[in-house]
């Protein structure tokens, strides 16, 4: 299974500036960008220094990763060790780019992303998982746990096992 400790992202669009800004994008070696993950990320009380250190898993609402299509938006996760991000909605293009890097991104309707935040403002030590061979979502908190089912295509479902487009093309071909 997938993930581990939320970071929740109470908001819709947040774009891909606000993930990493623009100005390291002269960064060449992945590694330089971690320290910069959502710094210019403007939510009440949120410290990105603070509040991103030992978290897996990303809980937002949608159209995550709008803005500038680049692919540092999702390596400053990858490098950050995120395992997984649930969102009512992601930009085409930041969907893409993360399932090439073998990050899961999963897709859930308003209401299932609802349930989780209700979840996670319980007990915001929730952790949430993704059992990506059968499609399940599972939050577990000191109140129990529950499961919601998410769809994923077969094709980036083996993308992601296999850590992204290169490890999935280096397997296939």
């Amino acid at each position: 299974m997938i993930g581990g400790k939320v970071l929740l992202l109470d908001r819709d669009d947040i774009n891909t500036d606000e993930i990493i800004p623009a100005k390291y994008l002269t960064e060449v070696d992945k590694k330089n960008l971690a320290p910069y993950i959502l710094e210019d990320l403007k939510l009440n009380n949120f410290d990105p220094k603070k509040d991103t250190k030992d978290k897996k898993v990303v809980l937002t609402r949608k159209n995550f990763g709008c803005g500038s299509s680049r692919e540092h938006a999702v390596w400053v996760f990858t490098e950050n060790d995120y395992k997984l991000i649930i969102a009512e909605g992601f930009a085409r293009i930041f969907r893409q780019n993360a399932y090439n890097s073998g990050l899961l991104v999963v897709e859930l309707p308003k209401d299932k992303v609802d349930r989780l935040i209700e979840l996670y403002k319980k007990d915001p030590d929730i952790e949430i998982y993704a059992d990506i061979d059968n499609q399940i979502i599972v939050a577990k908190s000191k109140n129990g746990e529950e499961n919601i089912k998410f769809d994923i295509s077969p094709l980036y479902k083996e993308i992601v096992k296999e850590g992204g487009w290169i490890g999935y093309v280096d397997k296939k071909y």
